[in-house]
This record gives C-alpha cells, structure tokens and sequence, in this order.
C-alpha cells in the first residue's frame, strides 16, 4: 500500500526507487546491496513525514540544522512505534551545541576540527555517552566550504582516536556543485583512499544526483533527500 504525504506524494514509491538505484549500482560493480546505508535527509520536512518514510522502511534520518534536528527528535522519540529510528546530524555544528547532541544521541557527521571534537568529548563524557562520529573533509579545498582540508586529516584522526567519548566511525565530504556526477569521481575516490590510510569503514559521499558514482567508488552512506521526501518546503 502506497504511503502518501499530504501533498500526494507518495512517500513509499520514492524510499523504493532509491533503493532500486543504489541496489542497480551495487550489482553492476559487485558489491552487496547491504554495504550501502541510505541516509534521508529530512531538512525542512516536517515530523509527519519522518513517520511516513518510516513506516515504509527507512531508519536512518539525517538533518542539517540543530535546532531543526532537536525539534523533531524530540516530537518523535515518545513513540514506541519509532524506536529504531536514528539520527545523524550532517550540517554545520558550532561548540555550543554540543550538549545537544548528546540529548538526542545523534551521530555527529560533520566534526572538522579538533576544538569541535574536544567540545563534542567532553559533553559526551559528561553525560555518559559515547557519540559517533565521521570527519568531514574538504576534499576539493573550496573556500566556501566546511571540512577539514586534506593536509590537515592526519591531525584530526589522531585527536580525535584520543577522545574516549567519541567513536570515529569514518569520513564525509561533500563535492563540488558539478553537472556530471562523474566528474567528482576523483573526489570520492580520494576520500576512499583517505579512509583507507586510517582503517575508518565508514565512507558518507553521494546525494540524490550521484548517488552511482559515489558507490562505485566506496560509498557506505548515501544522503538522499528531495528524491524521497519530494520538494522541500
């Protein structure tokens, strides 16, 4: 049975295409189905729709705002229904809002500093907790961008397999704006590299438009959004 959001969108027939990508991808360069994680990123939708897009199967939600993220989680975590729903926050996060984190038991995707990984350890501690956590890396070294830059990773492993109340799980990046997702294929390919070097499973690369190219080339986690939830707000 189809479910649908208020808009008519039908929520399950979008979780379901995604999947069919990600599965199509997987079996044309032979790896299992079961090596990539889908991650929707619910920024802008409301709690309903979390609830929606869970009851068609999906458990792992990401968000890009703090406050956005507490919110809802906080809608949504009284319900039994929704136990096995986990959070992941992949926006900017600032120091401050450490304490936050750990309140929702959230995995932090975008640490790109030792400061904000130190803050993040001792909330962690303090509340006893152990947070995971990936880096994000500038990998392309845009200016614009958030992340740790690629000369700077080495140091930030290092720091951040010192913190007891983190659990460094991976890396996350996210590419340069292009019009052929192939085109980040050397990206996504220096970040598997990266991960490599460090021995870190985990590897957040791709969105809903090059979701194929990020898993050909070592993707464990895929960020998809709009095409699941459809037009944000």
């Amino acid at each position: 049975m189809a479910v649908t959001s208020h808009d008519g969108h039908d929520v399950a027939g979008a979780l379901h295409r995604v999947q069919d990508r990600i599965a199509a991808v997987c079996a044309r360069v032979g790896r299992s189905e079961s090596s990539v994680r889908l991650l929707a990123v619910s920024k802008l939708h409301s709690a309903d729709a979390i609830r929606q897009v869970y009851a068609a199967g999906q458990r792992d939600f990401g968000e890009n705002y703090v406050q956005e993220l507490v919110t809802k989680a906080s809608a949504l975590s009284e319900q039994p229904a929704l136990s096995e729903l986990r959070w992941r926050l992949i926006g900017h996060l600032q120091r401050n809002k450490a304490k936050e984190m750990t309140r929702v038991r959230c995995a932090v995707d975008s640490v790109d500093s030792v400061r904000l990984a130190e803050a993040l350890d001792e909330r962690a501690r303090r509340d006893g907790v152990t947070l995971e956590v990936l880096l994000q890396v500038n990998v392309a070294c845009e200016p614009q961008k958030s992340g740790v830059l690629p000369s700077d990773l080495a140091e930030l492993v290092e720091r951040v397999r010192q913190l007891s109340g983190l659990d460094l799980q991976g890396l996350m990046t996210i590419p340069p704006d292009v019009d052929d997702p192939n085109e980040n294929r050397p990206h996504f390919a220096a970040l598997r590299e990266m991960a490599q070097r460090y021995a870190l499973p985990e590897l957040s690369m791709g969105m809903s438009g090059d979701i194929e190219a990020a898993i050909a080339e070592g993707s464990t986690m895929v960020r998809v959004g709009t095409a699941i939830f459809g037009a944000r707000p």
